[in-house]
């Protein structure tokens, strides 16, 4: 692929939809409600369900649900034909006055920051999707998770699948647990089809782990090591997941995990980085034999490898930087060991 040259590139490819999205709007029933599309995936999600459905040539709302902070992000989907409603989830009184919808996507939640403020974390994280389990109870819900919540596993082994245990390492993980728990307690009662998609690490060129690694290469600064391998996988097939995951909802949830099928060096990655970038790489940290991964084999078995390799990824980034193209300046914290973020 060439690389990606403009913002308004990289939105068309994240929200470009591949024949099988199309097949899977055109077999949704009904009308689809993404909730905290606002974020750093919901808006290319929202256009590629949008365009996915026109494709398809099927008749379909697909409604946005937000505060939207970022107008930018409110214009371009409206002008895409995504339906637009803005509203704070946590105002649980707001949310039981949204539409109701067969077909739901729940993206709200809270990461960065959730050290300084765990109250709010456990709210966004735990009490509101008990909320929307129980007002959409009647609705199949694709949820994200995330990875972390496993425990750190030996970097020889490939990664955690879905039968690993569970084991959250801090408070966010553990939040990120309960919501899972909480989605499982209503699917339970009420019979509700649940898929939860465990991702760690989309990228986006405006933020990600390689445009971390990436970032501190360019400027000089050291890239930590102690956490020395993570998965990535482009923001555009993991959306492309996230609508194909309708046909997994079940009761009792389905658990997908989502990522790239590589397990990638960071000491890689970042010297990889400095050939493209013509920089020298300065490490910190000793690497350790665990690591926080996530092995996506049976997502690959059922939807295929993702469109972009982790090779080309870190091309795109690399010119991405080099380029001075836009960041939104929210680092992963890929090596905070402790899980505080």
């Amino acid at each position: 692929m060439t690389l990606i040259r403009s913002e308004a590139e990289l939105e068309d490819l994240l929200s470009r939809p591949s024949e099988a999205d199309q097949a899977a709007l055109s077999a949704m029933d009904g009308d689809l409600l993404i909730l905290g599309a606002g974020g750093k995936m919901g808006p290319s999600l929202a256009r590629r369900a949008r365009r996915a459905a026109d494709q398809a040539g099927v008749s379909k709302n697909i409604v946005a649900v937000s505060r939207f902070s970022d107008r930018a992000a409110e214009k371009l989907l409206r002008e895409s034909g995504v339906q637009t409603i803005h509203a704070d989830l946590l105002d649980f009184d707001r949310l039981g006055a949204l539409p109701d919808a067969p077909n739901v996507i729940f993206m709200a939640g809270r990461k960065f920051g959730s050290a300084g403020a765990p109250y709010l974390t456990w709210a966004t994280n735990a009490a509101l999707p008990a909320r929307v389990a129980e007002r959409y109870r009647k609705s199949n819900i694709v949820a994200f998770s995330s990875g972390n919540v496993y425990p750190l596993v030996p970097v020889a082994g490939g990664g955690a699948t879905e039968e690993t245990a569970p084991g959250p390492i801090g408070e966010y993980a553990q939040s990120v647990l309960a919501r899972e728990r909480l989605f499982e307690f209503f699917s339970e009662r009420y019979g509700t089809r649940v898929c939860l998609l465990r991702l760690n690490y989309a990228i986006d060129l405006r933020y990600g782990v390689l445009l971390d690694i990436g970032s501190n290469v360019f400027v000089g600064r050291p890239v930590n090591v102690s956490m020395s391998h993570v998965n990535a996988v482009w923001q555009g097939d993991a959306n492309s997941v996230c609508l194909r995951s309708f046909s997994l909802c079940q009761s009792p949830p389905d658990v997908l995990n989502l990522t790239g099928p590589e397990v990638l060096a960071v000491r890689e990655i970042a010297l990889r980085f400095g050939e493209l970038l013509g920089r020298t790489p300065v490490f910190e940290g000793q690497a350790a034999d665990t690591a926080l991964l996530n092995n996506a084999g049976r997502c690959h078995r059922l939807f295929g490898y993702p469109s972009v390799t982790a090779v080309q990824l870190v091309e795109w980034t690399a010119h991405w930087i080099r380029s001075s193209g836009p960041t939104w300046n929210k680092p992963t914290h890929f090596d905070a060991r402790e899980g505080r973020f």
